[in-house]
């Protein structure tokens, strides 16, 4: 996983067909990720986008 992967948790994701997800996009802070949903939905009100916390798989200390 890169650093910046690593930096970017807060994650909007598209909901698809089949219980399938789509990343639309990743942030730093969670305000700014809700604020992203709020003009996406103007854009599209019946697009089915929700924020979700990403955290990372690997330690980031080998120790």
């Amino acid at each position: 996983m890169s650093y910046r992967t690593r930096l970017h948790n807060w994650v909007i994701v598209r909901q698809l067909p089949n219980m399938q997800r789509v990343v639309v996009r990743r942030f730093v802070k969670r305000a700014d990720a809700e604020n992203c949903v709020i003009i996406l939905r103007r854009f599209d009100p019946q697009m089915n986008i929700d924020v979700m916390f990403d955290p990372p798989l690997e330690s980031p200390h080998n120790g």
